[in-house]
């Protein structure tokens, strides 16, 4: 198991948490919590090593087609493809932004 810690500008106010995925489904977990911070810590773990570079890649995506919200983001990684991981993302943001 891999342990990475990324942090992005976050451009984006938002309150509550939120969750999508399970960890036992065989893929991944997303919690997100969110805060007043001007940053978005994202806290990997992930069956996957060496895939720092794949998640720096998602994040910086991430970042150009969409506002981060500032807050931490912890995700329990089983070997995702990216596209799943973006939906995960996508899915806690998009939960907490109608709490």
């Amino acid at each position: 198991m891999e342990k990475i810690t990324l942090t992005v500008p976050a451009s984006r106010a938002l309150s509550g948490r939120a969750l999508a995925g399970v960890v036992g489904s065989g893929d991944m977990e997303v919690l997100f919590a969110a805060d007043p911070s001007q940053t978005l810590t994202i806290n990997i773990t992930t069956s996957v090593d060496n895939s720092r570079g794949r998640w720096e890649a998602l994040f910086n995506r991430l970042q150009t087609v969409s506002r981060l919200p500032g807050g931490v983001l912890t995700i329990h990684d089983f070997g995702a493809t990216p596209g799943v991981a973006r939906i995960r993302i996508e899915q806690v943001f998009e939960e907490v932004s109608h709490a």
